[in-house]
């Protein structure tokens, strides 16, 4: 096991003093689309750049999106520029002259200032990690309780789109080492079938394909089909295939194959009621969704606790989210799925790869470390990154001084 050590003690007494917010939208490798979203593009993040009195600066990411949400509108779909605005006016005030190293009471704050808005939370929570990790000269991952691994498996994610595009793009994932494919369905039953089908023929029995209906089927009986069907061609498990836990547990209760909660799983508090309804083994673990990488720590405890596992979810970050991501991967014990955690690469370094890449170029310097099928979790202190500003500059739509 890899030890980083360092002599250096926190800086109780650094505060917060700057921000500045960035609009950022990427040029995308391909259309990614998704049951509960099928017109509203990725790669419109906002970035977070908080500075303190020693110089030091720490960067978020959060990549909000309208459509995302959970069942019955009991979490809102956000944006970058509704983040900007709740980071901006209700958030910033809140940590502005405090220690990044406040974390937790930061949070409390946070709360108490403004309900919900567990993206814009999150952009400020990783600046926050990265400052602290900084100042002390040590990875994010420390600060969340130490390193259970070193890499994260990718779940390559196909997207909403047409089959023969499907089955070649899986093909060519597995070719640079991929071993997990995670389809996107729930628009309709008989494509998805047909599709696992001709995938399972394409890639042999040794690749594990996984299915995500992002709440898609509208009936509990009419999930429970479609996963039979597709078990027929050995799926690893389904996820969140309708919205609501009740009926989660009812198609739990009719499959064989084990439930993933993915729209349903924010909180520890949902994490609670996954448990009691017996509505899912597993369930995708956010930086975002609860709020930051504080937080979603906590959620892993829950869950390790009410006996679940999970992967690392995402909305598809650039390297900024995607670095904190990693992070949580590696702090997580229960965090052993392979996830959709992208292969960030700059355009420098983009060779026309596909696994886990989706987007043509990034704001990081270095492109991140790709072996055997995962993504190496960054060494370097706080999240391990560099920001190119350059880039930031080219590729920032809107920015506040």
């Amino acid at each position: 096991m890899r030890t980083i050590k360092s002599s250096r003690v926190a800086n109780v007494d650094m505060e917060i003093t700057d921000l500045q917010c960035y609009y950022v939208k990427l040029p995308p490798r391909r259309t990614h689309n998704w049951a509960s979203k099928m017109d509203t593009p990725i790669g419109s993040h906002l970035v977070v750049r908080l500075e303190t009195d020693e110089g030091i600066v720490g960067w978020g990411e959060t990549p909000a999106i309208a459509t995302w949400g959970g069942p019955h509108m009991e979490y809102y779909g956000e944006t970058a520029k509704t983040a900007r605005h709740i980071v901006t006016d209700y958030l910033f005030p809140q940590v502005e002259g405090e220690s990044p190293h406040d974390i937790g009471p930061l949070h409390d704050q946070m709360d108490k200032a403004v309900k919900g808005h567990p993206y814009a939370k999150a952009a400020i929570d990783i600046a926050l990690h990265d400052l602290a990790g900084k100042d002390l000269g040590v990875p994010v991952h420390d600060l969340l309780g130490g390193e259970h691994r070193d890499r994260v498996q990718i779940a390559h994610s196909l997207g909403i789109m047409e089959t023969d595009e499907a089955v070649a793009e899986a093909e060519e994932a597995v070719a640079e080492g991929v071993e997990t494919i995670k389809v996107k369905a729930g628009l309709d039953p008989e494509r998805d079938i047909d599709l696992i089908r001709r995938l399972r023929e394409a890639l042999g029995p040794d690749v594990t394909i996984r299915v995500d209906a992002n709440e898609g089927y509208e009936l509990p009986s009419e999930a429970a089909r479609v996963i039979r069907e597709m078990n027929e061609y050995d799926i690893a498990y389904m996820e969140q295939p309708v919205s609501d836990v009740e009926d989660m547990a009812q198609v739990a209760r009719n499959v064989s194959v084990p439930l993933m909660a993915d729209e349903g799983a924010w909180t520890a508090q949902n994490i609670l009621s996954l448990r009691e309804h017996r509505a899912a083994e597993l369930f995708a673990l956010y930086v975002t969704k609860p709020g930051g990488l504080h937080r979603a720590r906590e959620v892993g405890v829950v869950a390790e606790a009410a006996g679940l596992r999970c992967d690392i979810g995402g909305s598809i970050e650039m390297g900024i989210g995607n670095a904190a991501n990693l992070h949580l991967g590696a702090a997580v014990p229960i965090a052993d799925r392979a996830s959709v955690t992208p292969v960030n690469r700059p355009a420098e370094a983009y060779d026309d790869q596909i696994a886990s890449v989706y987007y043509e170029d990034d704001i990081v310097e270095e492109p991140f470390g790709y072996e055997d099928g995962a993504v190496l979790v960054p060494d370097g202190p706080g999240l391990g990154v560099e920001v190119d500003e350059e880039k930031l500059a080219k590729y920032t739509i809107e920015a506040d001084s």
